[in-house]
């Protein structure tokens, strides 16, 4: 049952009394004096019934409890601790001394209430209110800096026959769930009871991994248990009807299973089931997580888990808009779809996007030049150790002609044959060719051409070349070294929020890893608000006292 808690403060409630104590330019001060303005609980009085039940606990403190529990980084059963006995939290959160305000269930119940109304947004676009109504975040146009960093998944990563077992074992405690028996008990029965050991599948097999035979042999057994509970679950859903949600659960597990062998194993016409040796794209990695992928932020670094998508405006250093993407996706997925989240959430309108050069190719250009928008992003360098690289060629896109570094020009192309080349973003690619006669005259032949090709130097030209080439001319200019510079501002932002917790998750699924992130950046915001709002109110003090020091000296002078 909903019930709205007295806003009007106890005079025995902890603030009152140690406000001092704890520091009036405190974080936790700031949350006291603001906590009931900023989350309000008549802004949750549409989750809870208005007669039915036990009165709630304030949706308003266990708000503020999620926000110190991200400042503080701490566990659901230590946000209770310090609520019970933490100074500081009591300052926060209001509390009397002797105040118990809420055990470990209220509070992922409510966390549960906020995934269930998908109000995590809400919690970034109070905090971005917030820095619009003490004016760091202001005007009618803003510019954004764009970038990614990895979150490491929650999922345990094991490989494909680990993977295979945990997704057997998955299915059967599905299964299990129909006739209400215990997992291990139902496995036993249907003879499935080895998946149920201490050590993993894989260590509790008495085989020689370095002989093949053995191997294989052991592979087939994987692959012949897996045929058998897929036959198993086929019959249990076929009994259940299509609203049983146990009939979802035996197919999601199902369709799982299937997903992790179609992936991971080959299975011939003839011969036995062979391990694959390519990784398959968008590759599950983890059970417990299916979400999970292998994701690289270089070519020399790897993770597992899923990437951070984060949009900051740079003066303010105010997150404005934060996605959890693909762990596989590329940086620039999202780039476009988080500017129009900052213009919604800001009401002010994006006039740049500043990224890398994760971002400088040439289908995110077009797509923002589609939607008439400006994207800042250094078009990549061209390889170093090519001396007649592309770049040293005057490209004329607008009349199909192409001039070498010595001069001569060509108009001769021809669009790409390969036909998974010649479609790129509905673009059709150009490929331009300089006479060999001509290539073979040029005392830089073997540089640009080489000796043993026979034709003249080929070119091909980008289906964005245009786009490209302005980027470049942008390049030279003062106002993009200044862009550059403000891009630094996503970096700052993104190490506060690693500080904060981001790059491991604390939950299994996009879903909950994104209610992290923008948790995060809620906190990250609304102590940038914080610390504006009182080094503004150190600025005034000292003014004021040098005013008041001022108009003493000079009463003093004429006494």
């Amino acid at each position: 049952m909903f019930k709205v808690f007295e806003r009007q403060g106890d005079l025995f409630a902890v603030d009152t009394m140690y406000l001092d104590f704890v520091g009036k330019n405190s974080f936790y001060a700031f949350l006291a004096q603001e906590g009931e303005r900023l989350f309000p609980d008549e802004r949750f009085e549409s989750w809870y019934h208005a007669e039915n039940g036990r009165p709630c606990v304030s949706p308003c403190l266990l708000t503020k409890v999620l926000v110190l529990q991200m400042y503080d980084r701490c566990s659901d059963a230590e946000a209770v601790e310090r609520a019970t006995y933490d100074m500081r939290w009591k300052v926060a959160l209001r509390l009397k001394p002797e105040d118990r305000p809420f055990v470990k269930s209220t509070l992922q119940l409510h966390r549960a209430r906020i995934h269930l109304h998908k109000w995590a947004q809400e919690l970034l676009l109070t905090s971005v209110r917030e820095a619009q109504r003490v004016g760091i975040l202001n005007g009618t146009k803003i510019k954004v800096a764009v970038d990614t960093t990895p979150v490491f998944g929650r999922g345990a990563v094991k490989d494909t026959f680990n993977l295979i077992a945990d997704a057997i074992k998955q299915l059967c405690r599905a299964l299990a769930a129909v006739g209400r028996e215990r997992p291990d008990a139902w496995a036993a029965k249907n003879d499935f009871g080895r998946y149920w050991t201490e050590c993993s599948i894989k260590g509790e097999a008495d085989i020689d991994w370095s002989n093949e035979m053995e191997r294989q042999l052991f592979l087939n057994g994987l692959i012949a248990d897996v045929d058998r509970i897929l036959a198993v679950s086929d019959r249990a859903v076929e009994l259940l009807s299509v609203d049983d949600s146990r009939r979802q659960v035996i197919q999601a597990a199902a369709d799982l299973l299937r997903q992790i062998i179609a992936q991971d194993v080959d299975r011939p016409e003839s011969g036995g089931p062979k391990i694959k040796q390519e990784v398959t794209p968008d590759r599950i990695v983890s059970v417990t997580d299916p979400e999970m992928r292998h994701g690289r932020k270089s070519a020399s670094k790897r993770f597992d888990g899923h990437k951070a998508s984060i949009a900051v405006e740079p003066e303010s250093q105010i997150v404005t808009a934060a996605k959890i993407e693909s762990g596989n996706g590329a940086d620039a997925t999202a780039a476009l779809e988080l500017v129009k989240m900052t213009e919604q959430i800001t009401g002010q309108q994006v006039e740049k996007a500043i990224g890398d050069c994760a971002y400088g190719d040439g289908a995110t250009r077009r797509q923002f030049a589609n939607e008439n928008r400006t994207l800042v992003a250094k078009v990549p360098a061209p390889p170093a150790d090519e001396p007649f690289n592309k770049a040293r060629f005057i490209i004329d896109v607008d009349n199909d002609e192409v001039t070498c570094p010595e001069g001569h020009t060509t108009r001769d192309w021809v669009y790409l044959s390969n036909s998974r080349k010649t479609q790129t973003n509905g673009s059709l690619q150009k490929r331009f060719r300089f006479p060999k006669e001509v290539c073979r005259a040029c005392p830089f032949v073997s540089s640009c051409v080489g000796h043993n090709k026979p034709a003249g130097r080929i070119l091909t030209m980008h289906p964005q070349e245009k786009l490209l080439q302005q980027a470049r001319a942008y390049q030279k200019t003062n106002a993009f070294r200044d862009d550059k510079r403000a891009r630094q501002a996503v970096e700052h932002r993104i190490a506060r929020l690693i500080q904060l917790g981001i790059r491991q998750s604390r939950y299994f699924g996009r879903v909950k890893t994104e209610f992290q992130l923008l948790l995060a950046a809620t906190v990250a915001n609304l102590t940038r608000v914080h610390q504006a709002v009182a080094h503004l109110l150190a600025l005034l003090f000292i003014i004021l006292a040098d005013s008041t020091t001022k108009t003493t000296r000079a009463a003093t002078q004429v006494g």
